[in-house]
């Protein structure tokens, strides 16, 4: 099931914890966006939700150099806002 969801704060607390082979997907990743130093990341934002509730949420994502941002998921909702 995939939620819909807005990213409406600045994604603080960004980590890296896999690089490169480490990535079990890098290869698919590669495939779908191009060749580059993929990153798996995570870190916390305020999102919105398609009925408009507001959660702070761990966020995970795929990154590569020249390539940005890609399949951004939510890991976990760690605060309602409203």
């Amino acid at each position: 099931m995939t939620i819909s969801f807005e990213v409406i704060s600045e994604i603080n607390d960004i980590e890296t914890f896999a690089v490169g082979s480490k990535i079990r997907e890098v290869a698919r990743l590669q495939e779908t966006y191009g060749k580059g130093r993929w990153r798996k990341c995570k870190g916390t934002a305020m999102i919105q939700l398609s009925d408009k509730s507001l959660f702070l949420a761990e966020l995970h994502w795929y990154e590569a150099n020249g390539i940005g941002k890609k399949e951004l998921k939510i890991k976990s909702l760690l605060e309602k806002i409203q």
